[in-house]
């Protein structure tokens, strides 16, 4: 009797819906958080999930991704990363220190992945990259020398380039280091450096503007929130005023941009997977040292040089990893 019991239960069990079962079953819950849009951060949540998928993670059977954003705005993220632990999500991943932020304000328990981070140690995330020592961990895109390497492409480019319009966000997060290495790199070839601060999306189209006005040889575009949610707008405006432009991610050359050098983010969101995998094994965020990047590219699109006239030398194109055609 005892026996037939025991059956019935087991057999009773793989009757039950898939929802109740997992719950049993305790399927672990990820969030992803982003100040972005869904689709601008399309390619990088793919990412993200393809490499789950690589590490035998499916979604929806043994574990449950869900996305958080607020549309391409830093309103809104508190309310998003207080519900995300309300619910009591097992990670939460973000896109960016915009969402970090929040996120940590939110919980000191609930591990935290980041993405991507300008400056986990200056932002105040970790204690150490080797030593995070909280909740929160992940992989860093502060490479010093990629603003080095920025300048040096715009000179080899254009040989007689003497002034370059940077723009920036002076709220974001590393804007002030970024914006410090990218000088100190500049006076080294006797460029000089023009700051361009862009707090809301119409102070683009005036800061290329002033730009061209004040004959500006190039633009180079930090990293900012308020950049990606313009990509498409930002290189019709650098296209229109047919100024070279220097982007830090793909997206914007894949947008109709000229040129990026810098970290290779689809390699940082697969790589978070790694970190997602080690803590619902049981690794303790704080013991997890933060990643620096290790992939750079330099793509070039050459339909958007020839929009506005510039022929690439041979010897940076041979250098390019993508060339848009």
């Amino acid at each position: 009797m005892k026996t037939k019991i025991i059956i019935g239960i087991a057999f009773g069990t793989m009757l039950l819906p898939f929802g109740v079962y997992a719950q049993a079953q305790k399927v672990p819950r990820v969030a992803y958080l982003t100040a972005l849009s869904t689709a601008i951060d399309a390619s990088r949540i793919e990412a993200l999930r393809q490499g789950l998928r690589d590490l035998g993670y499916v979604d929806g059977k043994n574990i449950f991704i869900e996305v958080r954003s607020t549309g391409g705005s830093s309103d809104g993220l508190s309310a998003l990363a207080t519900e995300l632990v309300r619910t009591k999500v097992d990670i939460i991943v973000t896109g960016g220190p915009t969402a970090t932020r929040p996120a940590k304000e939110a919980t000191s328990t609930i591990p935290i992945v980041m993405a991507q981070d300008s400056d986990p140690v200056g932002n105040g995330f970790v204690a150490s990259l080797a030593r995070p020592g909280g909740n929160i961990t992940g992989l860093s895109t502060h490479y010093p020398e990629i603003s080095a390497k920025q300048v040096d492409l715009l000179k080899e480019m254009l040989p007689r380039l003497g002034r370059i319009a940077v723009l920036g966000v002076s709220t974001n997060p590393g804007n002030g280091q970024a914006l410090r290495e990218t000088e100190f790199a500049a006076a080294g070839l006797s460029i000089q450096i023009n700051y361009f601060d862009v707090k809301v999306s119409k102070d683009i189209e005036s800061a290329f503007r002033a730009a061209s006005k004040e004959r500006r040889d190039a633009v180079l575009v930090l990293n900012g929130p308020i950049f990606n949610s313009n990509r498409k707008f930002l290189t019709e405006i650098a296209a229109k005023n047919r100024l070279p432009t220097m982007y830090y991610a793909i997206e914007f050359v894949e947008d109709g941009g000229l040129m990026t050098y810098g970290v290779k983010r689809s390699d940082l969101y697969r790589r978070a997977a790694t970190y997602v995998d080690k803590i619902l094994k049981g690794a303790r965020p704080a013991d997890l040292p933060v990643e620096q990047p290790t992939k750079f590219e330099l793509v070039i699109n050459l339909k958007a040089a020839k929009q506005i006239g510039l022929t690439i030398p041979p010897n940076v194109l041979a250098r390019a990893d993508k060339v848009i055609k």
